[in-house]
């Protein structure tokens, strides 16, 4: 080793190299970025007219309707069903 290597301090330890820790916002403040942030995200919504609402709201009961049918029918076949089996069986 020369002469100039060995005079040499051993570089410093490295710093951490965290951020600073920042103090985090209170609830309050929070809240209100939050209720701009919604208010704003809110303008950008295409909302339905009233029409299509109308339109939507008739499909859905129609839709129900007819579910709510099948379901009913389904059950009365059921009924009969298992009440032929039960009186085929039983005593």
């Amino acid at each position: 080793m020369s002469e100039k290597e060995m005079n040499q301090q051993p570089a410093p330890a490295k710093e951490d190299k965290k951020p600073a820790k920042k103090s985090k916002p209170g609830i309050f403040a929070r809240i209100g970025k939050w209720l701009r942030e919604l208010k704003s995200e809110l303008k950008k919504v295409q909302w339905p007219t009233t029409q299509q609402t109308v339109n939507n709201t008739v499909i859905v009961i129609i839709c129900v309707l007819i579910v709510g049918a099948f379901i009913w029918i389904f059950d009365a076949l059921a009924a009969g069903v298992v009440g032929a089996i039960i009186n085929l069986f039983g005593n």
